[in-house]
């Protein structure tokens, strides 16, 4: 009798740690998962600081947009982490884009992208395209624009173009981005539309940073950037703006006397978006909780003076949306290379 109850009592002593074992290995399997052990996701919230690349130099629209952002967390109190910002210049972008997708399964680790990131893999520059990423949040529009020394011939577009008509190797234009993305194709998609042969115009780029000084000593006629870039040259009566991409007149202080190209009588525009992206695969609470924030930021009134201070409009997306519209830009981006015949091989 005496073994038949150690034999029992054992047997029980089995089951019941069996059956412990189990639920320990079920609630592993949740935390492995991030749920919470009912296959429902954990909210994300940041566990270190987190880390804005600007793909370029410093000074750039990439390298402006992250720092304002980064600022405007902080100032507004809007993430309890610190954010810092770094630049990885190098291919018009894609050195920051491989460094980023090498960080998948880390969300702590956003980048700020525009046009580029559709134009250097379309141009076969880089392997890595926006479908590589994960789109987070669209936060301003800009436009681009083209300068001049204040002493150039030239007043406006038309004056310009007649003259790259005539003479397009004697026409120097030049831009941060490489050939075939930013600051190229824009200005390109401008000059087309007013009958400038695009096979024909002379781009060089300077991503080093130099593009300013590049016309300023006159190493290029024709600066091809961004409106926010050539604003403190303007007001120091350095250089004139003959025209800007935009549909309509700009509001704000210098901007306001920057001619648009379809004002001139040439139809044609150019937006150059700029938002965030994080690593591949960002999990569905990750990018609930950076839509969340980038949404807060648009709202407050630092983003608005921000916006107001770049002569940068508000074009904000959140996740979703982003998505949606930069596969209908690259179909775009795509007829415009394939029209120019820019696209790489």
């Amino acid at each position: 009798m005496k073994h038949f109850w150690l034999l029992t009592l054992a047997l029980f002593t089995s089951i019941f740690l069996a059956a412990c074992g189990s639920e320990d290995d079920s609630s592993t399997a949740g935390d492995d998962g991030g749920d919470n052990g009912d296959g429902e996701e954990e909210e994300f919230e940041p566990e270190n600081s987190l880390e804005f690349v600007a793909p370029s130099g410093a000074g750039g629209g990439w390298d402006t947009t992250a720092r304002m952002a980064a600022e405007g967390f902080e100032t507004e109190e809007i993430i309890d982490q610190g954010v810092g910002v770094v630049n990885k210049e190098g291919g018009g972008g894609a050195a920051g884009w491989s460094y980023i997708a090498g960080k998948e399964g880390n969300p702590h680790h956003l980048f700020v992208a525009s046009p580029p990131l559709l134009l250097i893999p379309l141009n076969g520059q880089s392997e890595y395209g926006h479908e590589d990423f994960t789109p987070i949040a669209n936060m301003i529009s800009d436009f681009g624009a083209f300068a001049v020394r204040e002493d150039a011939p030239w007043e406006d577009l038309n004056d310009l173009f007649d003259d790259m008509k005539d003479s397009p190797e004697d026409i120097t234009v030049v831009g941060e981005s490489s050939p075939g993305s930013m600051d190229h194709v824009q200005f390109v998609k401008i000059a087309k539309a007013a009958g400038v042969d695009p096979s024909s115009i002379k781009y060089v780029s300077a991503q080093d940073g130099s593009t300013m000084t590049n016309l300023l000593n006159g190493n290029a006629d024709v600066y091809s950037s961004g409106v926010t870039e050539t604003i403190e040259q303007v007001r120091a009566g350095k250089i004139k703006v003959l025209g800007v991409t935009a549909e309509e007149r700009m509001e704000g202080d210098v901007v306001e006397d920057f001619p648009t190209a379809t004002e001139q009588g040439i139809e044609e525009t150019f937006v150059n978006w700029r938002g965030f992206f994080g690593p591949p695969n960002m999990s569905d609470s990750e990018i609930a909780y950076y839509e969340e924030k980038f949404k807060e930021l648009n709202e407050s009134d630092y983003w608005e003076e921000t916006r107001e201070k770049y002569a940068w409009n508000e074009q904000f997306m959140g996740s979703e949306e982003y998505a949606e519209f930069l596969d209908e830009e690259k179909e775009s981006m795509q007829e415009l290379l394939d029209d120019l015949n820019l696209q790489g091989n």
